[in-house]
């Protein structure tokens, strides 16, 4: 039996897709086979950056880094080929001080397999357009039926029977649209599970490992994907619009500087455009340096919106993004294109939703409509506006005008200033809230009924304020961003020197006792009733400053008259016998003010003064040395710099006491008011 001639070698290296490089560890070439000189036109001495794509070359570098360490696996590379930008995927380990280097040729070309899928946002669309239909509908007969009610006031009962049918119908509209959020939110989560399971198939597809592929394949499979990534970022985008549309879009501040997110953009928009493209983009930067305080990410979403949209619609010349401060503290990005442009008549029309204005260019790149709407939703999201100024033939501008600083802030920093400055006249209230409209909430309802919010977005934050603050009592949300405070809970409650102060526990979900096993004194489920709050809290905490005097004197005699000359006053007194018990209490409880004697037992006044002095937590508490020792000229000065009051014991009296007490809690901003009244009573 005869067996067929093997094929020549040759018809398999044509088929094959695959090119082999070596470099040294600069990018040098040293070797490469057949295959790259053939399809790149490579040789060695040449660099592998010199081969790259204009704006891939940083991508270069850094496989060259980690392939010079490591084996690496599937980097993708846009390289040219025949002066065009073609992608191959790489593998690379070291070899020899080098890299050893094998690519696979990915297909450019691309093809349409998701017609279900469209057909489905098809159908989804529809929807929203007959929902908006009869959202108009209505509104035309609710401004009909008043007109009529104040026509047809003698015909009461008429009147009362086109209301009950006009609330019938706000009805139908309110559960209509409901469907319709719900429809849009659920069938674009739906969406993404096959969304997902294509992207990933069709990558593994075009795998060479996987097997080989005809070239006609190979152009559907990229088709498959190239159009399942543009439906996934549709996908995307409705749900933008369905969060804002629920208000449930949230927003994640940052500081940056308007160059690096030019810069940034600049990475992201480059490739949208061919080499060969009569379309030029311009990014012109700020001649200052500009620093923005707002949501980056969102913002970044606006622009690309904007100039993807300009370059899609401009088939000749150029779109430029600027960026300029405006007045009032804004910044003024513009988008300017030499595109086909929008006639007046359809300006707003370009912000509702899947509404499209016809045209060649339209017909073409095929929009769903959904870019504009969401741009200026995410526009006004983030304190601003999205104008547009266009005319038929004569290109088309767009206007972001934005706060440099949002508000919320704005607004947020100026509580925490606030929140710097303890006021005497209210009683501290810690508030670990990570939701900063929920904190000016709390700040609103607290300033009514006396009470001083001390506002922390973070745990961290909160054990700094307590540092320096003893409040008079917690408002705590244990799910927070990133983290949850029960372990700080727990803490405060499990510390001497904090756990009698009470502890409001509000929060979004039911964990009850939880909260109470951990030593909350009470706890609530979110949204807070504002005169619920205030009257839990007057019950719980002290209004007014909590005043603590510590006595540091190893005389029991002395301790006792002292407390006689105080009694009645608006105090709560501590007590030590010696320094370092004087000292422990300061750091546990954080008096106010403490009476220190010059004649200790066990260490001297000057080391109780360096050690307060050396703790953060102790070194702004005012010091008052009283004592019957005779002080020398030296001791007497380093005592002047260092406490509040000088005192001889024999010449203390309940006025010069109050009077002394009254100047040092005045000078470290506390309540000198109580103490003038209970100087009165006594």
């Amino acid at each position: 039996m005869r067996h067929p001639a093997s094929p020549d070698a040759r018809l398999f290296e044509e088929l094959s897709r695959e090119i082999a490089l070596v470099c040294d560890a600069q990018g040098t070439l040293t070797w490469v086979d057949a295959r790259a000189q053939s399809l790149l036109d490579a040789k060695p001495g040449q660099t592998l950056r010199g081969l790259a794509a204009k704006g891939a070359e940083e991508k270069v570098d850094k496989l060259l880094v980690q392939a010079r360490d490591e084996q690496v696996e599937g980097w993708e590379l846009i390289l040219c080929r025949d002066n065009l930008p073609t992608t191959f995927a790489f593998r690379a380990r070291p070899h020899d001080g080098g890299v050893l280097m094998v690519g696979n040729l990915v297909p450019e070309d691309y093809g349409s397999a998701l017609d279900q899928l469209s057909s489905s946002l098809s159908e989804v669309s529809a929807l929203h357009r007959e929902t908006e239909r009869q959202q108009r509908e209505l509104k035309r007969r609710a401004d009909e039926l008043t007109r009529l009610n104040r026509e047809l006031e003698e015909s009461n009962r008429g009147v009362r029977s086109l209301h009950a049918a006009l609330d019938e119908k706000a009805e139908s509209l309110q559960i209509a649209a409901e469907i319709k959020s719900r429809v849009v939110a659920n069938v674009s989560h739906e969406f993404r599970t096959p969304l997902h399971s294509i992207l990933g198939l069709s990558k593994v597809l075009l795998n060479p490992i996987n097997g080989p592929l005809s070239g006609e394949q190979e152009k559907q499979v990229q088709f498959i994907r190239n159009s399942a990534e543009a439906l996934f970022e549709l996908v995307n985008d409705l749900l933008d619009l369905s969060k804002m549309e629920a208000g449930k879009a949230t927003l994640r501040h940052s500081r940056f500087v308007v160059r690096d997110l030019l810069s940034a953009l600049r990475g992201m928009m480059k490739p949208l455009l061919p080499p060969d493209s009569p379309v030029e983009l311009r990014l012109v930067e700020p001649e200052d340096a500009l620093e923005l305080e707002t949501d980056e990410s969102r913002l970044s979403q606006v622009l690309r919106n904007l100039v993807s949209n300009a370059l899609k619609f401009t088939e000749a010349g150029h779109v430029t993004l600027s960026v300029v401060p405006g007045p009032r503290d804004t910044v003024v990005f513009t988008v300017q294109d030499t595109g086909i442009g929008i006639a007046p008549e359809h300006h707003e029309r370009i912000f509702e939703e899947f509404s499209q204005v016809d045209s060649h260019l339209q017909r073409k790149v095929k929009g769903t409509g959904l870019g504009l709407p969401l741009a200026r939703k995410l526009a006004e999201l983030l304190g601003g506006t999205l104008t547009v100024k266009s005319a038929l033939g004569q290109g088309s501008t767009f206007t972001v005008t934005i706060p440099r600083v949002h508000n919320e802030v704005a607004e947020m920093a100026g509580l925490s200033q606030r929140s710097e400055h303890l006021d005497p006249s209210r009683a501290p209230v810690l508030v670990l809230e990570d939701d900063r409209q929920t904190l000016f909430l709390y700040e609103k309802y607290l300033a009514r009924s006396g009470f001083q919010v001390l506002p922390v977005r973070t745990t961290e934050e909160a054990r700094r304020v307590l540092e320096r603050v003893r409040p008079a009592a917690m408002v705590l949300d244990v799910m927070l961003e990133g983290e949850t405070s029960w372990s700080f809970l727990a803490d405060m409650k499990n510390s001497e020197s904090t756990r009698d102060i009470p502890v409001l526990v509000v929060t979004v979900t039911d964990r009850e006792q939880k909260a109470r096993a951990l030593g909350a004194d009470e706890f609530w489920l979110k949204p807070v009733d504002e005169e619920r709050l205030q009257k839990k809290l007057q019950t719980m905490a002290r209004q007014g400053p909590v005043e603590r005097l510590l006595l540091i004197d190893d005389d029991d005699v002395h301790r006792y008259l002292l407390k006689q000359l105080l009694k009645d006053l608006p105090y709560v007194l501590l007590e030590a016998s010696g320094g370092k018990e004087g000292v422990r209490l300061a750091r546990e409880q954080a008096p106010h003010l403490i009476f220190l004697d010059f004649v200790l037992p066990d260490i001297t006044a000057f080391d109780v003064l360096d050690e307060l002095k050396a703790d953060p937590r102790t070194r702004d508490i005012p010091v008052i040395l009283h004592t019957s020792h005779e002080l020398q000229e030296d001791e007497r000065t380093r005592l002047a710099r260092e406490t509040a009051a000088i005192l001889a014991k024999h010449t203390l009296s309940r006025e010069v006491a109050i009077t002394r007490i009254r100047d040092a809690l005045a000078k470290a901003g506390l309540g000198a008011r109580a103490l003038q009244e209970g100087s009165r009573r006594g």
